[in-house]
């Protein structure tokens, strides 16, 4: 039973069953229904006390029903009669209280929380609204510009946040026992929501909602329906602005938004280790990092936060003394933020330790490497590793590109090792690449998941390549950019149409941010790989010839006058006409539409081609990667799921038309071939389970 009853005293104890989070399902409407159609029969009863077993008080509806027609009974009908109900009912919130746990409780004539939970309406991160009376209860109880602040954003606050704005009635360690101990005259003065008046108007706190929307959300649809929703509280009926909602509600969960949304809900839960994966990891307390850089202290400071002792080695003491300024930034940084408060910044300077002497690890039984991107370079950091750490301990690189086949040669017992590809910075993104390599034990992989838990990050599996999955995407979609932008447009205008597409900003800008002499690096390491018969793009070259590395000189593909926004820079569209002058290409004026499709059928071809090597293990990993680390809309629901809404027969007649400018870069994927053929989604294609 997913809905249980307990009579205590007066009171009658409704508890919400459904673990894990006491998801809202059918089963526990019709449990609710059930109560509510009971209590007539019950005597002297004086409350009716809701509240949730577990951890959870009620973490919204059941995701999964949003794909199939809406069973009844529907939510909104519980709600309703919840508060219509002769005998008040209390939500004692012991747990997260969240979409339809909201709803609940502010059907109740009282609420009270257990201190630190979370409560809120985060539908619109769903592609949807509230359907079950949130964007019309909330304002009324606690006005419209802090009903926008959460529904609009779908950002959830705490207990005492919740107190604050008047959303909860009060704090209790046991909001069970305080509800069975509410005073009958308190109960009976609590008033219903629909009771009370509508909001005030506050046309400035709709237009600041509309620009943080425009500005956080570009894109999106639900949070600027949410927004109307809300508007509409001061000025409808009750009745009316509930059928409207219900309205939306219903249109937009079927939408192609909520369910690439959901779709990557339910992938990022489902990012867990592989079924044939058995082994057990290893107990991790301390970690080794090798590396003080921006990427090797986000690292430390990432396992630092997850509670874990950090050795941090760096070459020598000038380096550890750098290092030691980088994390501290870190630091710094979430003090200011209010992240973490002084004891926090302490206690995690209390399990760092800085040296330049490898045996100041030798305690560790993980050791992930973020040094220089060099062969050589890892390869001696690696012998000092298995010198210094025990014979069981594990090894990673934190590489991006370098073969890590031949980094464990070098290693006597090449299954310790494996890839830890994290992102910057390493402490925010939340994915992780866990590259197998040849030789890497199961036990090796166990532990790169036991630790993408620990740092809760969004593990995927990669095998090895140049580039493993996102980086080999990533060289693809900016291959393809360099290929729009010297045969017919500017870096600007291909900026726009990706931003327009989704990203929060464009390949040109992003390489602004991170330096053109990284990505040159690594072009002058593929140099001698490099098929001669594949078109190259020389305008990178020419800028770093010149100087022109990004924001940090001041002038990239933009330039930066003062440090502050950017500008069109007419002399590197000058670059493009001139290469293409010597190249004897006769330039094209390519519309934003054909810019946004060359560049993601470019991608969506280089990752189809990756799950026909077995690099990736399937669609929706890559749909991960590309969300979580590299800017790909969510709400299109990463590339494949994007792809599949494509269709895969058009991608493949697209990409055959651009085949015949260039059969080399443009060749189909044998992966997409294979799913016409087959009459199969990406989604559904399955290469290699191991």
């Amino acid at each position: 039973m997913t809905v249980t009853t307990k009579r205590v005293g007066t009171a009658l104890i409704v508890t919400l069953d459904n673990a894990p989070v006491n998801a809202i399902g059918q089963a526990m409407r019709q449990g609710l229904i059930d109560v509510l159609t009971g209590i007539g029969s019950e005597t002297g009863l004086t409350r009716v006390i809701l509240t949730g077993a577990g951890r959870a008080f009620a973490a919204g509806a059941d995701a999964r029903e949003f794909d199939a027609d809406p069973i009844e009974p529907h939510l909104p009908d519980v709600v309703a009669q919840i508060e219509a109900c002769e005998v008040p009912w209390v939500a004692a919130i012991n747990g997260v209280a969240l979409g339809g746990g909201c709803e609940l409780a502010l059907a109740c004539r009282y609420r009270i929380a257990a201190p630190g939970v979370s409560i809120g309406l985060p539908e619109v991160t769903l592609g949807v609204v509230p359907g079950a009376g949130g964007t019309q209860r909330l304002p009324r109880l606690i006005g419209l510009r802090r009903a926008l602040e959460m529904i609009a954003t779908g950002k959830p606050v705490t207990a005492q946040q919740a107190e604050a704005i008047g959303l909860i009635d009060g704090i209790a360690d046991d909001p069970v026992a305080m509800a069975q101990y509410l005073d009958i005259g308190t109960l009976e003065l609590a008033e219903r929501i629909c009771d009370l008046p509508a909001p005030a108007p506050n046309e400035q706190a709709i237009a600041d909602a509309r620009a943080l929307a425009a500005k956080k959300s570009a894109g999106q649809i639900a949070p600027l329906r949410a927004i109307d929703l809300v508007e509409l509280t001061s000025a409808a009926s009750m009745t009316d602005g509930l059928s409207r909602e219900r309205e939306t509600f219903l249109d937009l969960r079927t939408g192609d938004q909520a369910r690439a949304l959901r779709h990557i809900f339910f992938a990022e839960r489902a990012a867990k280790p592989p079924n044939w994966l058995q082994a057990q990891a290893p107990a991790l307390d301390q970690v080794a990092v090798v590396g003080g850089g921006t990427m090797g202290a986000g690292i430390a400071y990432a396992l630092l936060n997850a509670g874990l002792r950090v050795v941090l080695l760096e070459v020598d003491q000038e380096a550890v003394d750098r290092a030691r300024i980088n994390v501290n930034k870190i630091v710094d940084a979430s003090l200011k933020r209010g992240l973490i408060d002084q004891a926090g910044a302490e206690d995690r300077q209390s399990r760092l330790t800085l040296s330049d002497d490898f045996q100041a690890a030798s305690g560790a039984g993980l050791a992930i490497e973020a040094a220089f991107e060099s062969m050589e370079v890892k390869r001696s950091v690696f012998t000092a590793l298995e010198q210094a750490l025990p014979r069981d301990a594990i090894l990673a690189t934190n590489t991006s590109y370098l073969d890590i086949n031949e980094i464990a040669s070098g290693v006597s017992d090449p299954s310790r090792v494996l890839g830890l590809h994290f992102f910057a910075p390493a402490h925010i993104m939340k994915l992780l690449e866990i590259v197998r390599a040849q030789a890497t034990s199961e036990t090796a992989l166990a532990v790169g998941y036991a630790l993408a838990k620990t740092l809760r990050k969004v593990p995927v599996l990669a095998g090895v390549c140049d580039g493993f999955i996102g980086n080999r995407i990533l060289q693809r979609y900016r291959e393809a950019a360099d290929t729009v932008f010297m045969d017919g447009s500017t870096p600007w205008e291909v900026d726009e149409a990706m931003v327009a597409f989704g990203y929060a900003m464009g390949p040109y800008e992003a390489q602004d941010l991170s330096g053109l002499d990284i990505a040159h690096a690594n072009r002058r390491r593929q140099d001698a790989t490099r098929d001669p018969n594949r078109r190259y793009i020389p305008i990178a070259d020419r800028m770093v010839e010149l100087g022109k590395l990004g924001r940090k000189t001041g002038a990239g593909w933009y330039r930066y006058p003062g440090g502050n926004g950017k500008v069109d820079d007419p002399i590197v569209a000058d670059l493009a006409v001139e290469e293409a002058h010597f190249a004897g290409i006769s330039r094209v004026d390519y519309s934003e539409p054909e810019i946004e499709e060359r560049l993601v059928l470019a991608m969506i071809n280089e990752a189809a081609d990756i799950l026909h090597e077995g690099i990736a293990q399937n669609a929706r990993d890559i749909d991960l990667v590309t969300v979580f680390g590299y800017g790909f809309p969510r709400w299109r629901g990463g590339l494949m799921h994007y792809a599949d809404q494509l269709g895969v027969p058009q991608i493949v007649q697209r990409l055959e038309v651009f085949a015949q400018e260039d059969p080399l870069v443009w060749r189909v994927s044998q992966t997409l071939l294979d799913c016409v053929e087959q009459g199969i989604s990406l989604a559904q294609y399955r290469g290699s389970d191991r």
